[in-house]
């Protein structure tokens, strides 16, 4: 056991003129299990590579320990799996290999196999277990949920669970409540650290916001009261002064000592105001806002808006899955669950009109208008305003959703390719809201995306009640929002 010391640090990048960290200092011991959250460009990854002593910054990271980064990079992804493995754990047997597969329900042939013809759930999990292999490492493991499915998460949330050193970022709140013991938070003034799994830590931090809400509303108050107690003082004074030209000199004596009291008094009114400005502006800095989003679904004349009959993706003239029936009715909100490679993709693009080959009967409804997220973000490019141009969209509108959901303005002026992963993903969500469709269909939309814009999300989805068909393995997210689960 050891502990890693951060002293003072601060950082910014070359082209940015603010700070992402001014002075920060905290303590985390090497045995914890770190859970590290906060919304969307407030610094994880950042944070991750300056462990790794991939930037220069100003202030101490002391450790004694080696950082192993998840996911692990792969130069070349057609060599056979156990060859990489001994590249990233060189020191483990292969017994060690097949044990820790075996407790990532992974079968021991893998190794066998090349990288590349691996499902993205097998590859997660050979590269959690070939890294959890090197002792003495602390393990910084940065979103491992992303396209895994529900059963793929709830197995290495287990595993992870009997292993301990290490940073997990993730934003899937039953993921992560299951395997941390601490919680490293970057709020929007601070970084914290506290004992306990993430569900604690939201109690505390609401509960404090909520406290902090209600001391900024009686300082609100306070202010104001101040405010006109000082324009009182301010027209009593104003009345001295003509009572100074008015009256005779055997008056003046008094005048001007009641003169001196009033503006000692408008003195304290006036640094008991700007006390209470203070404070309010510094309990502001930490307040996570997170308001309430909008969407404006179009009604269909007709009740049913998609029918699938016996319906199969078919690539390479083989069926991807067994037959689907279903229908898509208005207000419905539907998720699609299967495993990794299952086709759920593959059916979205179908629903979206995408001339897929496959079996069965599609039928939709005439005129019928489709809002769509895909899983990928790798083509997005260009500022906001030249996005929201392409798709047709309102430009004001569009950055208003953005602004909340947590975006600075800075952002708006900067190319799409340099956002964070979060960051696109709400790029897409906030151009599919302002989408005036009957039918939304979302791909995996919260990969990335910080836990106060999932809840934004689900607030706004069970208030307007579009029609949805997703594909999403948040478990809170789909247990909340879902009228219908379909398995495939």
């Amino acid at each position: 056991m050891s502990v890693i010391q951060i002293k003072n640090l601060t950082f910014a990048y070359e082209s940015s003129y603010d700070n992402i960290f001014e002075d920060v200092s905290f303590s985390i011991d090497t045995d914890w299990k770190l859970g590290f959250v906060g919304r969307n460009g407030r610094g994880k990854t950042t944070f991750l590579n300056l462990l790794q002593g991939k930037y220069e910054y100003k202030g101490q990271i002391i450790s004694s320990v080696k950082f192993d980064y998840f996911p692990y990079k792969i130069a070349d992804k057609n060599r056979i799996t156990e060859d990489i493995l001994s590249e990233i754990c060189p020191q483990a047997e292969e017994w060690e290999l097949i044990r820790e597969l075996s407790m990532l329900d992974v079968n021991s042939d893998v190794l066998w196999r090349t990288f590349d013809t691996l499902s993205n759930g097998e590859q997660t999990k050979i590269l959690l277990a070939g890294l959890f292999l090197n002792d003495n490492h602390f393990l910084l493991i940065d979103e491992p949920t992303n396209h895994l499915d529900l059963k793929a998460r709830k197995t290495v949330s287990e595993y992870l669970n009997r292993k301990k050193s290490y940073i997990l970022v993730s934003h899937d709140r039953n993921f992560i409540d299951t395997c941390v013991d601490h919680i490293l938070a970057i709020n929007r003034n601070n970084i914290e650290v506290q004992k306990g799994n993430f569900s604690c830590w939201l109690e505390n931090f609401e509960n404090r916001q909520n406290l902090e809400k209600l001391k900024n509303e009686h300082l609100k108050k306070d202010i104001k009261r101040l405010e006109a107690s000082a324009k009182r003082i301010s027209a009593w004074s104003d009345k001295v002064e003509a009572s100074k030209i008015g009256n005779g000199v055997a008056d003046r004596g008094y005048i001007s000592h009641k003169s001196a009291k009033m503006m000692k008094r408008s003195k304290s009114v006036e640094s008991r105001r700007k006390d209470a400005v203070e404070q309010k502006s510094m309990l502001m800095h930490n307040i996570e806002n997170a308001e309430n989003l909008k969407i404006s679904p179009l009604h269909h004349h007709s009740d049913m808006l998609v029918s699938f009959k016996n319906v199969s993706p078919v690539y390479d003239g083989q069926p991807v899955c067994k037959p689907l029936t279903f229908e898509i009715k208005q207000g419905e909100r539907i998720f699609l669950n299967g495993k990794n490679g299952s086709g759920k993709s593959s059916i979205l693009k179908l629903l979206t009109g995408d001339l897929l080959s496959h079996t069965g009967e599609i039928l939709t409804a005439s005129g019928l208008i489709v809002s769509y997220v895909s899983q990928d973000t790798s083509y997005l490019y260009g500022n906001l305003s030249e996005y929201a141009y392409k798709y047709s969209i309102d430009e004001s509108i569009f950055k208003a959703l953005l602004r909340k959901m947590d975006f600075e303005r800075v952002q708006f002026e900067k190319d799409i390719s340099e956002f964070s992963g979060g960051q696109k993903k709400k790029v897409l969500i906030a151009r599919s809201l302002c989408e005036k469709a009957h039918l939304y269909i979302w791909d995996e939309p919260l990969n990335f995306i910080d836990i106060y814009s999932r809840k934004q999300i689900e607030n706004f989805i069970e208030e307007y009640s579009p029609t949805l068909f997703a594909v999403e393995h948040d478990k809170s997210f789909q247990d909340t929002i879902s009228t219908k689960i379909i398995n495939i």
